[in-house]
């Protein structure tokens, strides 16, 4: 094979995008299966409870309707570690949109009519679901999110801030947020025997297969995910949700494909959502700025059907050297849904916290801001004490301040005014976590001199297919148009789901690997491919089992410069600035599209994102696109994404950190830090509206 310029690092198009932009790119609902229903779930209308009743006779009335079904009348589940999926298996009511009933009829119309036409009886008991510290059933757990632990405490914290010249403590709050992908959960459920193929949009096809096979009671292999082409997920389509679950039982119960796609509004209750947090970050420091403490606390909450705790605190266990610390997490068990992931699950609030504190810090100083991270830039992880992989925070600062003008700066709050408009400028760091899980693959050589490889990817938009087919490309010396990647089927093997921040670097590790052995066994046989095709296998397992023990991490800073109406206190963000270092960037294009759309997220965190909780009937009030607001084209003016070029060897052999979750860390502290610059103003309530704005000025 000839051996052609490599194109990782450069920014291809993507490969798949004249499918999506023409709409023959298939998703799930879209399927053509023959002799499909549909279901439409029945949701509880109380948050605690027990359902006495189900009346399904006007219903079952109607013309079109196969079935109504409720606990007592589909297949029984295996006992699970995730009650969320244990759909329809319990009267039990755990709060309020729970799927108490669901209707399968033979158009969608049908059943969504017949869904609102069964009548549902319940014994109702007082619920309660309001986040407040103080509660006395709040307990720290033992472990978080990602098994980490819930509490680490090291040296003597409380002494150390008693003594510290300089202190900081307060307390921060982040409101629930949801994940709005474009595409809503939807699922086709096809049995044949006991085989189930679920087409269903999907971050992780090879893990859903799994689970589903477990709930069901299948052997490995019985559960087939299909899934080419996910409208979006932000971390609530890595795991299979309710509305998959629903759609394999009703298939299972009336003998025939079904269809489940949730509304917008079913959304808001059925999949997952942010926490929100109650954080109180204290901080000690010498004149110079050196930290002597650092004590962060968050509180956040869970449905009682499971202790979900989000890694809030994390981040702050590794990011600046002090020798005395504690970090805990908090935990208020309540009737609501189970909160899970969304983009940087603990590190997008977490970071939130301490980086504005960081900034409060740095006035109480009279201190640049990034010169007092510089100070307190640790030599090694200071939690696990272990060698960084490679760690540019310092450089990520330096290059996006002199990127952003930063230079000058007046730090002084409220000096800057054009018109009726006050002008300021804010930073803030980020850092997300560089993973990587065992992956297969399989690649081939086919006779006509193509290459087929075969991963359980997915791609839910961030440019993976593209960036795995150039890695194929160049480990295999032959041109892009050259190479067939498949993806998002579970029959591919094992591989992780599209999050953390560690899909390219998993599944690119493996297609590396494959194509390196398939190179390898070609020149064996002096490029002759046998009339059958050439076959390669590669499993990751043990290559990433045996990596050297070090803390591998992302990081970012990032700038923001706001103006605020002096009259009504509204904010507009004028320019985003973020400059990142996460290991070798393999798509230039489709990177700086992720990181500028995780900073566009960070900024509608900031601004207007907030589920409002009404405590009287216990569910999220502003449940759908027109009431739960995010940033829309007028709000989002001028995001840059730049990234310093990072060699990270000791990572994978492609080098890859990940950017899909680090492009919104530290992008709402920034935005909130340029807020109290503009105005002197500290919010430290997300989001930022008009009325705190208000609320912080003196008479």
């Amino acid at each position: 094979m000839t051996t052609l310029e490599r194109t990782v690092g450069t920014g291809v198009t993507r490969i798949e995008g004249r499918e999506k932009v023409t709409g023959t790119a298939l998703y799930a609902y879209e399927y053509p299966v023959p002799d499909a229903l549909y279901a439409v779930a029945v949701q509880s209308t109380i948050a605690r409870g027990r359902v006495r009743s189900v009346d399904a006779g006007p219903a079952s009335a109607l013309p079109g309707v196969v079935a109504v079904l409720d606990s007592g009348s589909v297949p029984r589940l295996r006992p699970t570690d995730d009650p969320e999926l244990s759909v329809l298996q319990s009267a039990e009511v755990a709060y309020r949109g729970q799927i108490v009933a669901a209707v399968v009829a033979d158009s969608y119309e049908t059943a969504r009519q017949a869904a609102a036409a069964v009548r549902v009886g319940y014994a109702e008991e007082p619920h309660d679901v309001e986040l407040r510290d103080g509660d006395p059933h709040i307990f720290v757990p033992e472990t978080v999110n990602a098994g980490y632990v819930g509490r680490t405490e090291r040296g003597d914290v409380d002494t150390a801030l008693a003594t510290a010249p300089v202190t900081i403590d307060a307390t921060y709050t982040t409101p629930p947020e949801h994940t709005c992908a474009m595409e809503p959960h939807a699922t086709i459920a096809v049995w044949d025997g006991d085989t189930l193929t679920l087409y269903n949009g999907d971050q992780g096809p090879w893990v859903t297969a799994n689970t589903l096979a477990a709930l069901f009671g299948l052997p490995e292999g019985a559960v087939r995910i299909v899934a080419d082409h996910v409208g979006g997920g932000f971390g609530s389509k890595a795991l299979p949700r309710p509305p998959t679950v629903l759609a394999a039982l009703a298939a299972r119960a009336v003998g025939r494909p079904v269809k489940v796609a949730a509304t917008r509004q079913q959304m808001f209750t059925m999949v997952s959502y942010r926490t929100p947090t109650v954080q109180r970050v204290r901080l000690g420091a010498e004149r110079d700025g050196r930290l002597t403490a650092i004590s962060h606390n968050a509180l956040q909450q869970s449905s009682r059907l499971t202790p979900y705790c989000e890694q809030t605190v994390v981040a702050t266990r590794m990011m600046y050297a002090a020798p005395h610390r504690r970090t805990i997490h908090r935990l208020a068990q309540l009737d609501v849904p189970t909160p899970s992931w969304m983009r940087a699950p603990g590190e997008s609030p977490g970071m939130f916290a301490l980086e504005s504190a960081m900034d409060e810090l740095a006035y109480a100083l009279e201190m640049d801001p990034i010169e007092l991270r510089v100070v307190n830039e640790p030599s090694a992880d200071p939690e696990s004490g272990n060698a960084f992989s490679s760690r540019n925070l310092i450089a990520c600062l330096r290059e996006g301040a002199a990127r952003f003008g930063w230079a000058g700066r007046d730090p002084r709050p409220g000096r800057r005014r054009e018109g009726r408009w006050l002008v300021g400028t804010g930073v803030a760091a980020g850092t997300y976590p560089a993973h990587t899980w065992p992956a297969t693959a399989t690649a081939r050589a086919e006779p006509d001199g193509r290459f087929t490889v075969r991963i359980a990817a997915v791609d839910i938009g961030t440019g993976a297919r593209t960036a795995l087919t150039q890695v194929a490309a160049d480990e295999l010396g032959v041109a892009l148009d050259r190479v067939t990647l498949d993806i998002g089927r579970s029959s591919y093997g094992e591989a992780p789901f599209a999050g953390g921040s560690m899909g390219t670097s998993s599944w690119g590790w493996a297609v590396s690997k494959v194509c390196r052995e398939l190179s390898k066994r070609l020149g064996d046989l002096a490029g002759q491919i046998p009339p059958g095709g050439l076959e390669a296998y590669a499993d990751t397992t043990e290559d990433v089992r045996a990596r050297e023990d070090l803390a591998r991490h992302a990081y970012g800073a990032q700038f923001a410069e706001v103006r605020v109406d002096a009259d009504t206190g509204q904010v507009r963000v004028d320019r985003l600035l973020g400059m990142f270092a996460a290991g070798r960037i393999i798509n230039a294009r489709t990177a700086r599209s992720q990181l500028r759309g995780g900073m566009c997220m960070g900024l509608s965190a900031a601004l207007y994102e907030n589920l409002e909780l009404d405590p009287d009937f216990g569910d999220f009030a502003n449940h759908d696109l027109a009431t739960y607001h995010v940033a829309a084209h007028a709000d989002v003016r001028d995001v840059e994404a730049y990234w310093i070029e990072e060699e990270d060897d000791r990572l994978s052999p492609i080098g890859a950190k990940g950017v899909g979750e680090l492009g919104i860390v530290g992008t709402a502290a920034a935005v909130a830090n340029a807020v109290h610059h503009a105005t002197g103003v500290r919010v430290r309530d997300l989001p930022i509206t008009l009325e705190r704005v208000r609320a912080g000025r003196t008479p």
